[in-house]
């Protein structure tokens, strides 16, 4: 499976606090933990303008990568026996009536309730993963992956900075961002990482919007101290404007800025004083391209890399990446030949600094912008199931299928049998056949899903990703099967209040 687990040995729950069982369940103790995530208005409106505020054209969430997994080697998990219910099957409705209607499988209608879960990791890194919003009390829960709210990096502490997008895209909010209030989840993953409670329910204040108002132009000073949304813009100037730009002392200033750079013009391979550069390209270009002669976009020879597993995942030039039958990360990178004319220029800029005096607009509770999936437990598997997500990741190969720009959709039966993976402490996981990547994390697994309506019952969410055929690309995605005790945490976040954060 998709990565090696650090030793749970000693680590502690840090502020999670244990309850007792919620009458109607089917497990009178469930072991449910919580942890606080943004404590009140003020904290929740700053998390919401962290991820807004825009920098250089873009805000933070344009700039987030999807959840990374230490390893991506993927080996097969084992099957085991079938599931033992811990008590009878029960279900939540969504919000809105579903009527029943015939299975279509061609043109799936996307939910509105799919959508990003955002989080700073412990490293400081810009995540995320997938979630949905769920029916609640309130209308104020999403259900995700554990792993997408509980940072391991920090034994298991809940992450920070966390919201949810519905309907994420390319770095927009239609329906504003709704902050973390509370999380939930089971209380073997957020102490031991459990993999088979790979799960949480986490309630979120009302969505918000932060924006419009006036771009005004300011001081860098000024600009630096501005707490709200802002941004750059750098402008081409002339070596004359450059100059007066200059403090008193004859210095260059952060304001006005110049950029020195070689500016190589293509020529033939017969120009006088043309120069010979190289070109990386991919495999599938370097194979189409003339192999001999001196001429412009010959192969111009190639060069095999080892790297360590790290840089072989962080890798996304155009070298062809592979992993070699004993282990070794390896990427090949192939050159054509040119010949260009080399001309040392100068170019000059000033930047300007622009503040935005914006609003932040209560948008109401994610449920009554989106709708809530229905949540169920205890029930058979080899049911048919819809999961949805935004896979991103590229498979071991290399081979990368999906952009994680748009919400996809995977469907089929989950299997009757357990998966099981000793390195990801996984005993008991549901199965259900899929080329999901990364990136669809904490997706739904959604039962009865209406076509119609867009709604169906969360009875899974996507935790791990694997190889069963071993030719380095996902076929399988796996989630913690959702039992008596799943519910008694869903029951226990769904009653639970959190409000607007706008005055």
């Amino acid at each position: 499976m998709k990565r090696i687990l650090l030793p749970a040995g000693g680590a502690i729950l840090a502020t999670g606090m244990l309850a007792a069982g919620l009458a109607g369940t089917a497990n009178a103790n469930p072991d449910w933990a919580f942890d606080t995530m943004a404590k009140d208005a003020p904290s929740a409106v700053a998390v919401a303008k962290f991820w807004l505020e825009v920098n250089d054209k873009t805000n933070r969430l344009a700039q987030a990568t999807p959840y990374t997994w230490e390893t991506k080697a993927t080996p097969t998990m084992s099957v085991g026996g079938g599931y033992t219910p811990d008590g009878k099957p029960g279900t939540i409705a969504p919000i809105g009536e579903e009527k029943k209607t015939a299975a279509k499988i061609k043109n799936i209608n996307l939910p509105k309730t799919i959508g990003k879960v955002f989080f700073v990791d412990s490293e400081n890194n810009l995540k995320w993963c997938s979630g949905t919003s769920i029916q609640s009390k309130y209308r104020n829960l999403v259900s995700t992956a554990g792993h997408c709210v509980y940072d391991e990096g920090k034994n298991a502490s809940v992450a920070d900075n966390w919201i949810f997008v519905p309907a994420y895209y390319q770095g927009k909010a239609p329906y504003g961002v709704f902050v973390g209030k509370t999380a939930y989840t089971h209380y073997d993953f957020s102490v031991f990482e459990d993999k088979d409670k790979d799960y949480a329910f986490v309630t979120v204040y009302n969505g918000v919007q932060v924006g419009g108002g006036n771009a005004k132009e300011v001081t860098e000073k000024d600009y630096d101290a501005f707490n709200g949304a802002k941004f750059v813009k750098h402008e081409s100037i002339s070596k004359a404007e450059y100059d007066k730009c200059k403090d008193l002392n004859g210095k260059e200033t952060s304001a006005c800025w110049a950029k020195a750079e070689t500016v190589k013009d293509p020529v033939g391979p017969g120009y006088e004083g043309a120069v010979k550069v190289q070109e990386e390209v991919t495999k599938e270009v370097w194979d189409k391209a003339p192999t001999t002669g001196d001429v412009n976009g010959a192969q111009d020879g190639s060069t095999v890399e080892q790297v360590t597993k790290s840089a072989y995942d962080a890798y996304s030039g155009a070298g062809y990446k592979k992993i070699d039958a004993a282990g070794n990360y390896t990427i090949t990178h192939y050159f054509l030949k040119y010949w260009v004319k080399k001309t040392d220029v100068t170019s000059y800029f000033k930047t300007h600094f622009f503040v935005v005096d914006g609003f932040i607009k209560d948008t109401g509770a994610l449920g009554d912008n989106v709708g809530g999936q229905g949540f169920t437990w205890n029930q058979k598997t080899g049911q048919t199931v819809f999961a949805f997500g935004y896979p991103a990741d590229a498979h071991p190969d290399g081979n990368k299928a999906y952009t994680g720009v748009t919400p996809k959709w995977t469907y089929g039966k989950t299997s009757g049998k357990v998966y099981v993976s000793a390195a990801d402490k996984v005993e008991e996981h549901v199965g259900l056949k899929s080329s999901f990547t990364p990136g669809a994390d904490g997706g739904p697994w959604l039962v009865k899903y209406s076509n119609a309506k867009r709604l169906g019952y969360v009875n899974g969410v996507t935790s791990l990703f694997g190889d069963q055929d071993k030719n380095n690309r996902y076929d399988l995605i796996t989630s913690p099967y959702f039992d008596g005790e799943t519910a008694a945490i869903y029951n226990k976040a769904a009653a639970v209040w959190s409000g607007s954060i706008v005055k």
